[in-house]
């Protein structure tokens, strides 16, 4: 019997925001054994360099293939696109990456206007860069760095009028451009949704990457033949996090069994 089979599906984020991944990978994946690691101290990535961020991105990985993860997602837009190519290179494991789903507003898009809510550290990478040249020219990208949001949502503060505000603030200078696709470029932001539609309204299309991250985690099990053929029904998904763990709890209070743990790292 192959036991890597059985062995869990590592994610990892800056902070609390790829559990948004997880919840989608785990529905269409119920038999995955899990552990997600949430480095909320050095939340949020977008605002490091480049080197730091890989930096980070080679420590969780070590932490994950430490704890025997036989996959890992890289639940985080920054993480992917400045890290991802190096991490491919340098360890034998297969990687799913996160990258703002440019080309599926460019599909969607009918007046050729699409918005980007995304963190500083996406927006300016290459594989950003290299994305957003992929979709019809004439389809006008319209950015937006989404200051102070991760940091209000990694706080607790998801429900609160400064986030309202802050919202409002960011998704203005889109609104203005008349877009009618809105891009979601963090995985932080998916707990946003409910404000973000109270200001848009129903016109604009939001997308998300978070269930075509779960289907291409699941060809990618499926043809490394590493999907859970264990006939134990009982899964275990561990959740890491270097900060206070009250905030992660909250998110995760609608999925059992979880198991929160707080640990340096």
């Amino acid at each position: 019997m192959n036991t890597i089979k059985s062995n869990p599906i590592g994610f990892f984020d800056s902070g609390i925001g790829g559990t948004s991944i997880w919840q989608e990978v785990n529905k269409l994946l119920p038999k995955e054994n899990t552990i997600y690691l949430a480095d909320s101290k050095n939340a949020p990535y977008g605002q490091k360099s480049k080197e730091n961020i890989l930096e980070y991105c080679i420590k969780n990985t070590e932490f994950l293939l430490n704890k025997n993860a036989k996959i890992i997602v890289v639940a985080c837009n920054t993480a992917t696109t400045n890290a991802i190519n190096y991490l491919r290179e340098n360890y034998d494991i297969p990687f799913i990456g996160i990258e703002p789903a440019i080309k599926k507003a460019g599909l969607v898009t009918k007046n050729k206007k699409i918005g980007v809510l995304a963190t500083k550290g996406t927006i300016n990478s290459k594989l950003f860069e290299k994305t957003s040249t992929k979709i019809d020219h004439s389809i006008k990208i319209v950015e937006q760095v989404g200051y102070g949001l991760v940091e209000l949502i990694e706080n607790g503060e998801i429900q609160s009028l400064k986030m309202e505000k802050l919202i409002f603030t960011c998704l203005n200078p889109m609104l203005k451009e008349n877009i009618d696709a809105l891009v979601l470029g963090c995985t932080h932001y998916a707990y946003l949704i409910p404000q973000i539609k109270r200001i848009i309204g129903n016109h604009i299309q939001i997308i998300d990457s978070g269930l075509a991250v779960a289907k291409q985690t699941q060809r990618v099990l499926t043809s490394d033949d590493l999907l859970n053929s264990s006939t134990n029904k009982k899964t275990f998904h561990h959740f890491y996090t270097n900060k206070e763990s009250k905030i992660l709890i909250e998110i995760l209070k609608n999925y059992n069994p979880v198991k929160v743990i707080e640990k340096e790292f």
